[in-house]
């Protein structure tokens, strides 16, 4: 269920609170082929099903960039923010990326807010994103994400 924050304040008193998870989102190859269109990284451990069979995942993977991109959608699940004109990406803190995301696994993830402070014409709003892999004892990425709100 998506929770609304009307206000700053109200996200203020969500700090370190987890939200979440989200329902799983299944990781296909034709996402993953899309992602390395867009991206022009067409690695074979990505792209090539044939020789990643051989290779140490036995498998294709997910880019942990596509991982990564999924932040926004796996956001609307989680939250709205209710109030300001405008969202703008302002950053990322710390990502890393724990465990590789095979086709066809599952993915899900929650979400803390972990800081709120001025800047940027408005207020940053860091977010602490774990996305986890079914099945999986890491998760697939952790990261912070900043967004300005103006």
């Amino acid at each position: 269920m998506t929770r609304a924050f009307g206000s700053a304040h109200e996200v203020r008193g969500a700090l370190d609170e987890e939200l979440g998870p989200t329902d799983w989102l299944a990781i296909e190859q034709s996402r993953i082929d899309a992602f390395a269109d867009a991206t022009g990284d067409h690695q074979w451990i990505h792209t090539d099903p044939g020789k990643a069979a051989t290779g140490s995942f036995g498998t294709t993977i997910a880019h942990g960039f596509l991982t990564l991109s999924l932040i926004p959608q796996f956001a609307r699940e989680l939250y709205r923010l209710d109030f300001g004109t405008a969202r703008i990406n302002y950053g990322l803190g710390q990502v890393r990326f724990p465990a590789p995301v095979p086709v066809g696994s599952r993915l899900r993830a929650t979400a803390t807010f972990t800081e709120l402070r001025p800047g940027a014409g408005g207020i940053i709003v860091t977010t602490r994103y774990v996305i986890k892999l079914d099945g999986a004892a890491k998760p697939a990425c952790v990261a912070e994400n900043l967004v300005a709100i103006l």
